[in-house]
């Protein structure tokens, strides 16, 4: 189902022109908190600017550090697997 483009274009008007009128009744308090609201909606939608992971532009060195400093951020008294776990052949079982 289309829509018209003159339609939604008079759907809109109407509609700015209600929110209009809704804001020009608010107090201080209220716009304020429309504004506010209104910034946590832009904050939201802004794209984070994408950081280049560490895996794709660092040194064998650096790639090292990060990875140790990964593990050393894992549990240490979790379980390990068996020794049967750990086997070739026990997968054929």
């Amino acid at each position: 189902m289309e829509s018209n483009p003159i339609e939604f274009g008079i759907v809109d008007m109407v509609l700015r022109e209600q929110l209009k009128q809704t804001l020009d009744n608010l107090n201080e308090t209220q716009l304020t908190q429309i504004a506010n609201f209104i910034g946590r909606i832009d904050s939201s939608l802004q794209q984070p600017e994408t950081e280049v992971p560490l895996w794709q532009t660092g040194t064998p060195a650096e790639r090292t550090r990060d990875f140790q400093e990964w593990l050393k951020q894992l549990p240490q008294n979790a379980p390990s697997l068996t020794d049967e776990a750990f086997d070739r052949a026990s997968i054929y079982d």
